[in-house]
Formats: C-alpha cells, structure tokens, sequence
C-alpha cells in the first residue's frame, strides 16, 4: 500500500535501527535529517553538525538517500518563542511536545509528502498505533489510535500527546515492539558502530553544552525577587527570575541546614514560597490544572452531547504520574468545549518533584483510548472536573 518511506532520522541508534528494519521490510526508506536551530546564533549551540555526521554515516552504511531540510522559521515561531512566553509567565512548558506537534508531525510531514513525495513518514519513537509498526493494520475509514510501546521505560507516547489525527495515520513506529537494548543489540550485530552506544539525546536540544539558566538569559528580562518561607514568613534568600526555577523544585539556601522546596512562585512580587523538606503538606497538592485537551482519535459523544458541562456528566480515564510507575483510576466531568485529550500534560508537585499527569481514556471510553497490551496495576484514585477549557484534578 505504502512505498517510499521518509525516515526522521537523527544520528541515534533508535533512528538507525529504525531505517534498518524498513529496508528489511521492503520498503524504499530515505533518510531526512532535521535542522530546527540556527548554529550561527552564539547564544545557542547545537550538537546537529555532529549529529548530521552520524545521519550520513549510517545512510552510507545502509545504503539509502539521505536529504536534509531546514525548519528554522518554523521552529522558532511554533516553539521557540511559545517555549519564552510560557517561562515568563511563570510556567514550565514542555518543548519536545511543541515540536512533535508543530515541526516533525506537521512541517517535517507536509514537506516529505508534498515537496519529497513521499507516502508516510516514520521515526525512532518508543510508540506505537493501532494500525501498527509499520502501518501494516491501515484503514483508510477508521481512525488510528495512539498506543504504549512494547518498552515501558522508553514510552515517549507522552511527548506525542499533541500530534494531529492527519498525520497519525501515515506514521510509521518501527521500533514499537522492541526494548531499548534490542534496538543497540540490533544495531552491533549490523555493524552501526558509531550509533550503537552512541548516547541518549536529553534535555533542550539547541542549549546543548550550555547551562540553561545562562541560555535563557539571553531572552528573558532577570528580575530579582526573594525566596520567602511559608511557614516563618521569613525572607531566607534570593533569586534571579521565576523563569529559571520551577514548581516542586529543590532551591539551596546556604543558610538552612535542611533543603528548601518550591511551593508556589507569585507574578505579582516576583516572590517565590518555598517549604523546608521533602514532606511538608504544603508539597502534596489534590489540585492540578490543565489548559485546552486534545482528544487524539475523537471527541467523546458520551460527554459532548451530554453537555456534560452544566449536566455533571461523568466518564472515566487514567491518570499517570509521570515519576511513577503504576497508573490510576480517574474520573471526569466538564464543558462542551470543542478540544479535549486522551494525553494531557498537567504539572503537579509530588514529593518535592514536578510530574506530569497523563490522561487518556479507559476502556469505558473505548473509542477514543490510549492503551498499551498489558494491564496495570491501579493505585488510588482521581476526581476530575472540567471547567470551561480548564481541568481540575482533586483527590477523593
């Protein structure tokens, strides 16, 4: 059904084994590599040139065509600058589920099919759909579903919450069934040296060697403010930005014996109230909210046409917390607004730690979920209550 594949591929061991079990399969792959940032900018420094080095490298060694395209515009006015104004308004937003959306599920997937020619695009995400790895399952009058890969640990279904239908369905997971250590395997016994060991890629990709605070000086006005503790009321140090520190977040004061935590940073005074210790009451919060949700594979009937935001209609969901390792049972209720998420990123703090709770539909919701092949386990539970766009999360 489908031929010519445009493989992302990034110079990592993921992205090659990838394109490897493409070519294996029969499809004619080639290999697109990204540039997002421009390295010319001294602010910013970005590992691509020896990343493209890798790309090239392994296109050679498989033997497939490799292309390079260029998103810096795009890159800058869908996340970059997204990514600045959320910081300044006291938020801790989340780049990676930006660029998914906006540059490797849109601009990257428009470009390979209208200007390349090519059919479908695919990557070295751990995830899966359900019209499989290799779109093997495709039906042009259903929609596709987003699922866990067969690693747990590697799931990076979060980072794709955002991706559109359209370009869902001609996405093609190659490594969805493997584990982290099948996929280096694979790749020695290939003969992908240069990759097969070659490090995960973490934290913002154009900082690079760079620290982050230094980095995003360079954008963000720094206005000073003070850390208070909220029990003494006492003024017990000083910051420089509420951009550079984040909800849950450990803050050293020289002067206290025992770790402070941030609880809340205030817009107004440029303040930031911190806890001492990783078990005040204060760090256990039964609130969170989210913005506007994207609903992958559909809108739920069952709430929309209930107009479940006056009716107090109820549906049921998971919720994940993304530093743990079982998932719970949730429940919703709100609006009729005409945007909601089966994965939804919600910033909550825990133990002194920010995490990040996943929302996608249970099976009462069937239609519109995201799953994975194996039961979890469920520990405690979530009540939700949709308000306007707005979701609040209260434990019961």
């Amino acid at each position: 059904m489908f031929k010519r594949v445009a493989l992302g591929i990034s110079g990592g061991v993921d992205s090659a084994v990838a394109a490897l079990l493409l070519k294996r399969a029969g499809y004619q792959v080639e290999g697109v590599f990204m540039r997002n940032w421009d390295n010319n900018y001294e602010a910013g420094f970005c590992s691509d040139e020896r990343d493209f080095e890798d790309a090239t490298y392994v296109c050679r060694k498989l033997d497939i065509p490799l292309h390079r395209v260029y998103f810096i515009k795009e890159y800058w006015n869908e996340v970059f600058t997204v990514l600045l104004k959320e910081y300044e308004t006291g938020l801790t937003p989340n780049p990676d589920i930006l660029c998914n959306r906006y540059i490797k599920f849109d601009s990257f997937f428009q470009h390979c099919r209208n200007n390349l020619g090519f059919d479908v695009i695919a990557t070295g995400h751990y995830a899966n759909t359900s019209f499989g790895p290799f779109l093997e399952k495709y039906n042009s009058n259903e929609g596709v579903r987003l699922l866990q890969p067969t690693d747990k640990h590697k799931d990076q279904t979060f980072f794709l919450s955002q991706v559109k239908q359209f370009s869902l369905r001609r996405c093609m997971f190659p490594i969805a069934g493997l584990l982290k250590k099948e996929v280096r395997d694979i790749a020695k016994s290939e003969g992908l040296l240069n990759v097969a060991t070659k490090k995960d890629s973490t934290g913002i990709c154009f900082i690079g060697k760079n620290k982050f605070q230094k980095f995003i000086e360079e954008y963000i006005e720094t206005k000073k403010g003070k850390f208070i503790d909220i029990d003494s009321g006492q003024v017990v140090g000083e910051h420089g930005g509420l951009h550079k520190w984040t909800v849950g977040q450990r803050c050293g004061v020289p002067s206290h014996k025992e770790a402070y935590f941030i609880f809340k940073k205030d817009l107004d005074t440029n303040d930031i109230y911190v806890v001492s210790g990783t078990k005040h009451p204060a760090l256990w919060n039964n609130i969170c909210f989210t913005g506007s949700p994207h609903w992958i594979h559909s809108e739920p009937t069952e709430l929309v046409n209930n107009n479940f935001g006056k009716e107090n209609v109820r549906a049921t969901c998971k919720g994940e917390l993304q530093c743990a390792t079982a998932e719970s049972e949730c429940a919703t209720a709100g609006s009729n607004t005409s945007e909601s998420a089966t994965s939804t990123d919600v910033q909550m703090s825990t133990t002194a730690r920010v995490a990040a709770l996943r929302l996608h539909a249970s099976s009462s919701l069937a239609p519109y979920e995201r799953t994975s092949s194996n039961q979890t386990t469920s520990h405690g539970a979530f009540t939700f209550t949709l308000v306007s766009t707005t979701l609040l999360c209260s434990t019961k």
